[in-house]
C-alpha cells in the first residue's frame, strides 16, 4: 500500500456521518475512574493494614494491577481532552489517573499527544517507533542485542513488557526535558517525582513484603497489560512517510467486557483518526472505516497480534519490512505481505535485484560480521 493519506483526510470523510455528540466531552467516563480509584484505595489499605494470607494478597495485587492499567487508559483519554476540556482540571484528573504508572500529564501530552500522534511511525520523529537498519548500524548496544539468538531475544522482549512502560516513561523524561521552557521544567520534574515519592513513602510505612503486594507487583501487572496493547498498536505496521493511520496502526479485538473495563483502548486506528473524540464512539467510527476502506483497515484478535510479534523481529528494513539481521531473514509488515496466520520469511540473499555495496556493508555490520 503506497497511496498514503494523512489522518485528516480520513477524518474529513467520516465526520459528516457521526452524531454531533461524538465530538463532545464524555464526563460520565469519570464514574469508571472513581470505581477504579476506590478499588485501588481499598486494595492498598487492605494489604497495608490487615495481616492477610499471601494468597489473598496475591489476588488483591492482581485486582490492583488491573486497576492501575485501567486508570492509565482513562488517563490517556482524559489528557486528550475527551472527558473534560478545562486545562487545569484535565491535567489534575490525568495526573491522578496516571499516578500508579508514575507518568506526569505535562510530559505525557508532549511525548504522546504532540509528538507520537503527529509523527506516528516516522523513522526519526516518532519516539515510540522501533529502529531501522540504518539506526541499528549506528548503535553498538542494539548490534549487541541483535546478536542474541532470536528465540531467546523474543522471550526476554516479552518478559520486559512487565517494566517497559515505566522504563520508557523515564526515557521520555530525559528525551523531552530540554524541550520544555524553563518555567515548565520544574512542573515536569514535580509531576514525575511526586508519584514516586508517594510510593516510596508507602514502602517506608509498610515494609518490603506488603509493598510488594500493594504496589510493585501491581505495577508489573499493569505494565504487562498496558504494553500488551501498546506493543500491538504499531509494531507490526511499516514505517511511513505520511501519518496514515490505516497504514501505520492496528486495532485489536478483545472480548466486549474487556473493552468496557479498558475504556475501548483496543480501538487504536480509530483513536489515531479522532484522538480528540471519546473512545465511547470508536465502535461507530470503526463501522464507517470498514464500509469505506475495508481493504486498508487492519484488525486482528489480540492473541494473534501478540503471537505475530513473538515470531517477527523488530528492526525495519527499507521501511516496509522487518529483518533479523544476523540470519538475513526478512519478514513483511501489515499491508506489505505479512500474513499473521502464516508467518514466513525470505532470505535476504535471494533478492532478485542486487543491493549496493553500501547496503551489503550495513547488513554485515548489523549482523556483527563487519568491523565494529
Amino acid at each position: 500500500m503506497n497511496d498514503f493519506h494523512p489522518f485528516g483526510w480520513y477524518a474529513a470523510k467520516i465526520a459528516p456521518h457521526l452524531p454531533k455528540k461524538a465530538f463532545q466531552p464524555v464526563k460520565s467516563r469519570l464514574f469508571g475512574g472513581l470505581a477504579y480509584f476506590l478499588l485501588v484505595t481499598g486494595g492498598i489499605l487492605a494489604v497495608s493494614l490487615l495481616s492477610l494470607h499471601p494468597i489473598w494478597n496475591l489476588l488483591i495485587s492482581v485486582v490492583l494491577g488491573f486497576s492501575f492499567a485501567a486508570l492509565g487508559f482513562l488517563g490517556h483519554e482524559i489528557l486528550h481532552g475527551t472527558v473534560v476540556k478545562t486545562p487545569w482540571l484535565r491535567d489534575l484528573l490525568g495526573a491522578i489517573a496516571f499516578w500508579p504508572l508514575c507518568t506526569g500529564p505535562k510530559l505525557w501530552r508532549k511525548w504522546h499527544n504532540a509528538t507520537h500522534h503527529v509523527h506516528t511511525q516516522h523513522e526519526e520523529k516518532d519516539p515510540d517507533a522501533w529502529p531501522s537498519m540504518e539506526q541499528l548500524v549506528k548503535s553498538r548496544l542494539l548490534r549487541w542485542v541483535y546478536r542474541i539468538p532470536f528465540p531467546i531475544r523474543a522471550f526476554f522482549a516479552f518478559s520486559s513488557l512487565s517494566v517497559m512502560f515505566t522504563v520508557h516513561s523515564i526515557r521520555m523524561l530525559f528525551s523531552f526535558f530540554r524541550d520544555f521552557r524553563w518555567k515548565n521544567r520544574t512542573v515536569v520534574l514535580l509531576q514525575f517525582f511526586l508519584p514516586w515519592t508517594t510510593w516510596l513513602g508507602l514502602l517506608w510505612l509498610i515494609g518490603w513484603e506488603k509493598w510488594w503486594f500493594a504496589f510493585l507487583l501491581p505495577l508489573l501487572i499493569a505494565n504487562m497489560i498496558v504494553m500488551g496493547y501498546i506493543s500491538t498498536n504499531h509494531r507490526l505496521n511499516p514505517l511511513v512517510p505520511v501519518n496514515d493511520p490505516l497504514a501505520n496502526s492496528l486495532s485489536v479485538t478483545v472480548p466486549k467486557w474487556v473493552d468496557v473495563l479498558h475504556f475501548n483502548f483496543s480501538y487504536h486506528t480509530e483513536h489515531h483518526l479522532f484522538p480528540a473524540m471519546s473512545s465511547k464512539y470508536y465502535p461507530l467510527v470503526k463501522e464507517h472505516i470498514k464500509q469505506m476502506w475495508p481493504d486498508r483497515y487492519h484488525e486482528m484478535p489480540m492473541k494473534k497480534a501478540l503471537a505475530a510479534l513473538w515470531k517477527t523481529p523488530r528492526i525495519y528494513y527499507e521501511h516496509s519490512e522487518l529483518i533479523e539481521p544476523k540470519q538475513g531473514h526478512v519478514y513483511g509488515t501489515l499491508g506489505n505481505g505479512l500474513d499473521p496466520d502464516r508467518i514466513v520469511h525470505r532470505e535476504l540473499e535471494t533478492e532478485k535485484q542486487p543491493r549496493s555495496a553500501k547496503k551489503r556493508a550495513k547488513t554485515k555490520k548489523a549482523a556483527g560480521q563487519g568491523n565494529l
